[in-house]
């Protein structure tokens, strides 16, 4: 549903996207993830026809965005970084008046404001001016604009930002339901905000892709190793070096305890998969030591960007 084929984008001799390429398949929430300044919003204001690329092609839903951009938007929903509402407008006129751009017949429109209102918990809001609305409830009406007239794609730009815990929850939610029935393309600094909603992540910085895989796959491609946190009472260089000896464990690090009165030393033991966990336990048992505590360790994406991004910034040999 979205292909993005080669596209760089220069703002005078200033590069922003350089050949940039990955798709979005029908009905997947892809988050495109990176700090500010990495090149998203460039990127979504290409891909709804804002503006063109330098170089490069991009598709959605079929259309190309430079030659049939009008035929593009009637499929297209899109939410933003910054919404721009009309504050002397209540919710419920403000979303009629989107509707007459998006739908012709009178009775689907009104069916599709009732819709959003509902989808996107405005309701008991649809009779307030926006001027009067929190910066969480703006986002909403941003949200449920984009969604009328149930578009074959949606793409949101940072539909999370100034919302507070109770709507973020509502957010998420909503956007995993259109998992599989909207293809969406989602984008986000918030590691955690990507790790939890979408299906794969694509990784940009500097107005390059990184990497692009599912969060787990991410994870386990760029962890490099499986990690098991341990809690052992037993003599330290001992330990170690039991552990080390296990077949498939490549290092084990000691780790210090969060907490004071924790009895034992912390270890993390890097290995090729998670099968060693139980030679592991078997070793510290028949040994006569105490195992107090066995987890696996998953690296997060926050880890993992930085990872990305400090070798992406490391000079070559």
């Amino acid at each position: 549903m979205i292909e993005v084929q080669n596209v760089t984008k220069y703002y005078g001799q200033v590069r922003a996207l350089h050949n940039v390429s990955f798709d979005v398949k029908p009905g997947e929430i892809v988050g495109l993830l990176g700090p500010n300044g990495s090149g998203k919003t460039t990127l979504m204001r290409i891909l709804t026809g804002f503006f063109p690329p330098t170089e490069g092609k991009v598709l959605v839903a079929g259309h190309d965005v430079e030659k049939a951009s009008l035929q593009m938007r009637r499929k297209l929903g899109y939410l933003p970084e910054n919404v721009v509402l009309y504050p002397d407008m209540s919710v419920r006129a403000f979303l009629g008046f989107s509707a007459r751009v998006k739908a012709s017949k009178g009775t689907e429109r009104r069916r599709q404001v009732a819709r959003v209102l509902e989808e996107c918990g405005l309701a008991h809001m649809a009779r307030r001016q926006m001027g009067t609305l929190s910066k969480g409830y703006r986002q909403r009406v941003g949200l449920a604009q984009a969604l009328l007239c149930e578009p074959e794609v949606l793409i949101l730009d940072e539909p999370t930002i100034g919302l507070d815990p109770n709507q973020l929850i509502h957010m998420r939610e909503l956007i995993r339901g259109l998992g599989g029935k909207t293809t969406v393309l989602l984008s986000s600094h918030i590691l955690a905000e990507v790790a939890q909603v979408c299906h794969r992540v694509v990784i940009i910085n500097t107005g390059q892709i990184l990497a692009e895989d599912t969060p787990e796959g991410l994870s386990k491609r760029l962890q490099g190793a499986t990690q098991t946190r341990i809690r052992v009472e037993g003599p330290a260089q001992e330990v170690q070096n039991a552990l080390r000896a296990l077949p498939g464990v490549s290092d084990v690090v000691s780790e210090e305890q969060e907490a004071e009165d924790l009895s034992g030393q912390m270890y993390v033991v890097l290995s090729e998969d998670r099968s060693v966990t139980h030679e592991i336990a078997k070793t510290v048992v028949n040994r006569g030591w105490q195992l107090q505590e066995l987890n696996p360790v998953t690296a997060g994406l926050e880890e993992l960007f930085v990872r990305l991004t400090k070798e992406e910034q490391r000079p070559a040999a």
